[in-house]
């Protein structure tokens, strides 16, 4: 209750309060303090409405209780259908913890709900001592002997409520005024004239919660429930797919107020002038025809679910049929914690579960994917218990399902094994590649940083600065120099999902197939943004224009063309950020390289000497190497080396080390054989390292897979980019004269460019 009506109704925190609500139902609760809800409002969990037989909205009434008395004994008994499987002492593990020092208020007759040892139990409080009302305190008495509750006699409280669907607060308010007006308050349209609204269309990526929110609905407006799974209806007989449509609807119309919830309505309601079976076609109009003839007083509403809302007939999509179409969207980071608490709700966890972690790092995940890294998570604590488990024994002590606890380090694993639903075709994974990987390239690291991870960790610092994140960034330079290696460090850095797509594999021989490529492959990145879009060898698909005749009719210039679209259409809310890379930056597109699309153009140079040992460094890290190595020495002799070579040449020194090892072991294996009493005296091994011979043995194969014309090539390219982006590097505003020159500009702005200096500058 709000702070205010509570001082208001003179409560105060954790009295205990009498609820009567209808049909004559009451029942007893703890008044708390809650700034978040409206001043006219109490908030009731679903266990407390389905005992007072309310639903959400309704009038209920609050009293003060003051002749409540502490319990000599209550008596429970749990309902059988909620114990099968569980063996055990059920006081221990659920009544015992949940009743603990909480003072918690009862009502002879009430059901609640236990949630612990990762299921939930309902119990029923059968009697109580003294009085109907009583305040269960640490010396009452509960007794917990008896034949479980049949079910029959109860009303189910685990049914789907609003309060199991989360992550979508705007889309259930809508939802529910549409839905919950028009079927409990009808006259409210009579009134102001106009018609009630008859359908409502919910679209979004599967896993989303479409069918969880008709379900709930159904429940808490407690209408009649009318499921029609799309693909149910068709029939091999002519006219009976129309039959079973009509019955549907007429069954609705004799129970209203009722609900009919189509599910994947994609599916029988394609549009007419695409689909080919004549079925398709009479199906679709007798839909039409029935949503229209839906008798404005018959209070029926119509919700269809699909993931694929371009795919129906627009017939349908008009105002009188589907009145309102709601967007069911990935979740942001609130909307994940929310559905990771119902999820894990019944589950124990640890103490020290950091869910507000596990929702950050999940970006693109829907109610689905959540739901699943939920059960991995779990599956993984059972995983550890399952030597205290017997398999074949049918049931389950309650002692060992209580044992158990969900970790962080159990959320961690199931993180790694799972990914979003809605990339699953192209394997997206945010990859294990971070900045100690790479050595050198500080200036790049930075830049980097500033152009993707910045926008996703601090959006409120741009918006404060009123400039939009840039879109994307180019690396060119020679091959082997880690360009597809920065990508995924970055990827990993700021936990944005990684898609990589390899140009070549967008082209295919299918006229206009090449281009929907292109769309799906951005569509997928909106969806699970925020995004990394990582373009490997761009110059397959994005090279001039008007060169590629006779090449596929073209397909690599629509290609293009349809890339340059969809960079530009990207929608501002959705943070997706494009890296190319390229090592022919000479024959893309200029299109392409404006700012706006890919803003960033920068060179990955040939590594410097003190770059050099960085990646020695990043290369060996994981691997012992000996004392005498001396990898500066290393560093200095590879100079014009590319990363790729240098990782080559640690590489090769590694199998040489390999090598000799396993020829000892074999020697050793053959010298025990011959005579094991002197092998046990002098028998030990030697720690196994990487030793400066096996680099000198290496460096005689090392090879540079740069050479110096391609250098210059780079570096002209460079040069010339630099030109054309025009003031001089010294630029500073001059002094208010007319005629006023850069001050500090050089004749030849590039001198230091050009000048001739140590080899070693060619190369950086």
């Amino acid at each position: 209750m709000h702070p205010a009506k509570m001082e208001e109704l003179q409560f105060f925190r954790g009295d205990t309060v009498l609820l009567k609500g209808k049909k004559r139902k009451d029942t007893v609760c703890v008044v708390l303090a809650d700034e978040q809800c409206e001043e006219h409002k109490i908030r009731l969990n679903k266990v407390v409405r389905a005992n007072l037989r309310i639903r959400l909205g309704d009038v209920v009434s609050v009293h003060q209780c003051p002749d409540v008395k502490y319990a000599k004994r209550v008596h429970i008994l749990p309902i059988d259908d909620t114990i099968e499987g569980i063996t055990g002492n059920l006081f221990d593990a659920y009544l015992k913890p949940y009743f603990l020092e909480s003072y918690r208020p009862v009502r002879k007759g009430d059901l609640f709900v236990v949630r612990g040892g990762m299921r939930s139990v309902e119990f029923k409080v059968v009697e109580t001592e003294p009085g109907e009302y009583c305040v269960v305190a640490p010396d009452t008495e509960i007794f917990c002997e008896g034949e479980p509750i049949k079910r029959e006699d109860e009303e189910r409280l685990n049914e789907v409520g609003y309060d199991d669907v989360g992550g979508m607060r705007k889309q259930m308010a809508q939802i529910r005024e549409l839905v919950e007006l028009p079927l409990r308050h009808p006259q409210l349209f009579k009134s102001i004239g106009v018609k009630p609204p008859k359908g409502i269309l919910l679209y979004g990526p599967p896993g989303s919660g479409k069918t969880l929110i008709g379900r709930a609905v159904a429940n808490e407006t407690g209408a009649f429930f009318f499921l029609i799974n799309g693909p149910e209806i068709m029939s091999k007989l002519a006219g009976e797919s129309e039959g079973n449509l009509r019955k549907a609807f007429e069954e609705a119309e004799k129970n209203a107020p009722s609900i009919i919830f189509i599910d994947e309505l994609d599916s029988i309601a394609p549009k007419r002038e695409k689909t080919h079976g004549e079925v398709e076609r009479r199906i679709v109009s007798q839909l039409l025809t029935l949503m229209d003839g839906l008798k404005s007083r018959s209070h029926v509403i119509v919700m269809g679910a699909t993931n694929r809302p371009n795919s129906i007939d627009p017939a349908l999509r008009r105002f009188g049929r589907f009145d309102r179409e709601i967007d069911i969207g990935v979740p942001d980071e609130i909307g994940r914690l929310e559905i990771l608490r119902i999820h894990t709700k019944n589950m124990k966890l640890d103490d020290n579960v950091d869910l507000e972690r596990v929702a950050r790092d999940t970006h693109g995940y829907v109610g689905a994917d959540l739901a699943a890294l939920c059960t991995e998570a779990a599956l993984q604590c059972i995983r550890e218990k399952m030597d205290v488990i017997d398999l074949e024994d049918e049931t389950i002590d309650a002692e060992v399902l209580n044992s158990m606890a969900v970790t962080n380090e159990h959320f961690q694993t199931a993180l790694g094994a799972s990914n979003p639903s809605a990339l699953r075709e192209t394997v997206v994974e945010v990859p294990n590649t971070s900045w100690e990987d790479i050595g050198g390239l500080e200036n790049v690291k930075r830049e980097l940083q500033e152009t993707v991870q910045y926008p996703v960790e601090h959006p409120e610092k741009f918006e404060k600065f009123g400039m939009s994140p840039s879109k994307g960034v180019l690396f060119y330079g020679p091959p082997g120099c880690g360009k597809t290696l920065l990508a995924k460090a970055i990827a990993n850095e700021c936990q944005a999902n990684f898609i990589s797509v390899k140009g070549p594999e967008l082209l295919t021989m299918w006229f206009g197939e090449s281009e929907a490529n292109v769309r799906e492959i951005f569509d997928k990145a909106r969806q699970s943004a925020p995004c990394v879009l990582f373009f490997d060898e761009l110059d397959s698909i994005a090279t001039q224009r008007g060169n590629s005749v006779g090449d596929a009719g073209g397909a690599a210039d629509r290609v293009l063309n349809q890339l340059l679209t969809e960079m530009d259409g990207m929608t501002a809310k959705k943070t997706v950020f494009i890296i190319g890379a390229t090592n022919r930056p000479d024959i893309i597109d200029p299109a392409l390289l404006r700012p706006g699309r890919l803003d960033q153009l920068i060179y990955i140079p040939l590594p410097d000497e003190a770059s050099r040992l960085q990646i020695f460094k990043a290369c060996l890290r994981k691997s012992p190497v000996a004392k005498d190595v001396d990898l500066s020495a290393l560093s200095r002799y590879t100079r014009a080396f590319s990363g790729a070579d240098i990782t080559e040449i640690c590489q090769r020194a590694c199998k040489y080390a390999i090598r000799e090892n396993i020829e000892k072991d074999i020697e050793r294996e053959r010298k025990r054989s011959v005579n094991p009493e002197a092998m046990d005296e002098d028998d030990t091994d030697e720690v196994a390292e990487i030793k400066a011979a096996h680099f000198e043995e290496s460096m005689k194969y090392a090879r540079r897979s740069v050479s110096d014309a391609d250098i210059r090539k780079y570096q002209l390219f460079a040069q010339t980019l630099q030109q054309s982006r025009g003031l001089g590097t010294e630029f500073k505003f001059a002094e208010h004269a007319a005629n006023a020159t850069p001050t500090g500009a050089t004749a030849d702005p590039f001198a230091s460019v050009n000048a001739a200096g140590d080899e070693d500058d060619l190369y950086s």
